[in-house]
């Protein structure tokens, strides 16, 4: 028998088990190409006014490297592994350890480098369709062509070859350090097999949940006043971070465990056959299992928090800049406004205009504020507020002695909770005047020049805001105290008119458009959205094939356990449902702890991102878990020839 008979056998009779490997390495290739091209690609110049679109993508491709890298080393670890037997009998019949490198570094040559280059023609085939995504997220009119980048491929040949040889180099290390007799019982230590749980266990596990909930804990009041120096914020992120990861590693080695046995003791130990197949199979696999699941849950965690986070900005684009801008466009110098008019008219364009007076005053809130103000303010009493007339507010019309607030959005009560009532003190040069605080409205009527870190605006009687204005105290006062609003009344030639707008470019301390606002934040969060997109689907596919292979390598372990069970008189029928019962333990709970870890990390700081906050972030959970499910449902497919093959 030759070598090369020898090699092309082992090719055939192990394909079977390296399909999903194939898959998730072609997928990687294909996904990194894309990257690489997209960085090399003419047509990203047309991301103009964003974040620089090839430093970002260049940026994640490095992520990219790493994330694979870590995925077919790990896969690789495994395969060897479960080929340790057929090691041991290739250097029973005479072959030395030389050559047994050269057999598998070989059959790996061909499965590696013909995955890599259908990888590189699926990266080339589907670069169109990735930048006329691209191009659809961040709002680019432009015609996306088909270019293929040698740059690019030559990158992608230097960077998976060298995976490649780092992959002979880890089987040549696995080969040379073990004897004939190791390799006949080598087992990786997650396949270790604990028998009763012990008092020690029942401490870590219930230790790894307290763990978890106190980082949820704190995460929940970490913007609500309780760390008011960025020290102590960094402090606290820090231990919530530290927590959580401990945590959920003694939740795997610990707690799983813990909760499965008191569950088994309810029960007396009668178990029927799918809890003999799945709780009592889960609860010792888990333990060994504790530090590649942190991370799997960890990262996944890290992904859906990130994935929903810059989704959270990008649909809440439109709004935030409502918030900024109270009308289709906002000025502040009478001229330009005189200009825009101007323009407006020529082009038959019609339109509404609002005008304000705004002055500037500092304002007491020390008895409505529900919290010290000496982050907020270096003068712990009094925060410096914009003031308008209610004659400029539609609907509205105070007494002289009230005043109410508005313009208040979720960042500002994060950071500067008001009561519903109580008084407070308006400073003038000369002379303070007393209001009584009558509440809290969400309405915009003026644009961000006008306020400081999105402070609400004061409204007041119009004889009070007279007698403010003449007492006005000039060193607080800003120079642009007019807001002229300006609202197309015919939305279809908004465009139009926002055309005109740009033409005449007006300073951006003095001008506003709200859809200028809105493409420029869907254009920069458009960009990080698709990346971490990306980034994000790879982690999924490699840690599901991860998972995946996990299950492979326990059913070949679990095969004879189930010949057993058949001969018992159990029906094929009774171990897939004891199987299925199982994945969902194996995948779901990951899975599930993913999904809290990532809920309570976007809920602490998600007002800093946008203003809207369950729509993105429970359709970015469902469509990760969605896909999440996959792996699940392909090893209880996996498991179903294993059990057809028992008997």
């Amino acid at each position: 028998m030759s070598i090369n008979f020898l090699i092309f056998r082992n090719m055939k009779k192990n394909i079977k088990n390296y399909y999903l490997y194939v898959f998730a390495l072609i997928f990687s290739v294909a996904l990194f190409f894309t990257f690489v091209t997209l960085k090399y690609d003419p047509s990203l110049d047309e991301i103009e006014g964003t974040m620089k679109g090839a430093a970002a993508i260049r940026a994640a491709s490095i992520l990219l490297i790493a994330i694979v890298a870590i995925f077919l080393l790990y896969a690789n670890s495994i395969f060897i592994k479960r080929r340790s037997k057929e090691i041991g009998l290739f250097q029973l019949i005479g072959l030395t350890k030389t050559k047994i490198v050269f057999i598998l570094s070989a059959e790996n040559f061909m499965l590696y480098f013909s995955s890599l280059w259908v990888g590189i023609f699926v990266g080339f085939s589907f670069s169109k369709f990735f930048i006329l995504i691209l191009f659809k997220t961040v709002g680019v009119k432009s015609i996306a062509a088909l270019h293929f980048s040698n740059q690019a491929l030559l990158q992608t040949l230097i960077v998976f070859g060298a995976i490649y040889l780092l992959i002979l180099f880890m089987n040549y290390i696995f080969i040379k350090r073990q004897s004939i007799l190791s390799l006949f019982r080598v087992k990786s230590s997650t396949e270790e097999k604990v028998k009763k749980i012990s008092l020690l266990q029942m401490i870590i596990g219930i230790l790894g949940i307290i763990l978890i909930l106190f980082g949820y804990y704190v995460s929940s009041i970490l913007f609500s006043g309780t760390f008011p120096s960025m020290i102590k914020l960094f402090l606290a992120m820090t231990l919530i971070l530290g927590t959580v990861i401990v945590g959920t590693y003694l939740f795997y080695k610990g707690s799983v465990s813990f909760l499965s046995n008191i569950i088994r003791k309810r029960k007396d130990g009668y178990l029927n056959i799918r809890e003999v197949l799945s709780l009592s199979t889960i609860m010792f696999r888990m333990q060994s299992n504790a530090l590649l699941l942190t991370i799997i849950t960890t990262v996944s965690a890290l992904a859906i928090g990130l994935l929903s986070l810059s989704y959270i900005s990008y649909y809440s684009a439109e709004k935030s800049a409502s918030q900024n801008v109270a009308s289709d466009f906002a000025l502040t110098n009478k001229k330009d406004a005189e200009k825009f008019e101007g323009a407006l008219y020529e082009h038959d364009i019609k339109y509404d205009k609002k005008i304000v007076e705004v002055i500037q005053t500092k304002v007491n809130i020390k008895q409505i504020a529900n919290k010290d103000l000496s982050d907020f303010t270096k003068e712990t009493d009094w925060i410096t507020l914009p003031v308008v007339s209610d004659e400029s507010v539609e609907g509205i019309d105070l007494p002289s002695n009230q005043t109410i607030f508005t313009g208040y959005n979720d960042f500002q009560r994060k950071f500067m909770s008001l009561k519903h009532s109580g008084n407070i003190q308006m400073e003038g040069k000369h002379k303070n005047i007393s209001l009584t605080y009558s509440g809290l409205r969400k309405d915009y009527i003026i644009s961000y020049h006008f306020t400081d870190l999105g402070l609400p605006v004061a409204i007041v009687d119009k004889t009070v805001f007279e007698r403010l204005k003449k007492d006005i105290d000039p060193i607080i006062q800003k120079k642009s105290s007019v807001y002229f609003g300006i609202n197309i009344v015919n939305q279809e030639q908004l465009k139009e008119a926002n055309g005109l707008f740009n033409k005449a470019n007006y300073p951006i301390s003095q001008a506003a458009s709200r859809v200028d606002m809105t493409d420029n934040q869907k254009k920069n969060m458009g960009l990080v959205l698709f990346i971490v997109s990306f980034l994000g689907l790879t982690f999924l596919i490699t840690s599901g094939c991860i998972l995946y292979f996990k299950q492979m390598d326990e059913s070949e372990d679990e095969k004879a356990n189930f010949t057993i069970l058949r001969k018992l008189g159990f029906t094929r029928r009774d171990l897939i449902q004891g199987i299925q019962l199982k994945q969902i333990y194996n995948f779901g709970i990951p899975l599930l702890i993913g999904l809290f870890h990532s809920y309570f990390a976007v809920q602490s700081g998600w007002f800093l991102f946008g203003t809207e906050i369950w729509t993105p972030m429970i359709i970015v959970m469902i469509i990760y878990t969605a896909l999440y499910s996959i792996f699940g449902i392909l090893s209880v497919f996996f498991y179903k020839k294993v059990i057809q093959s028992a008997l």
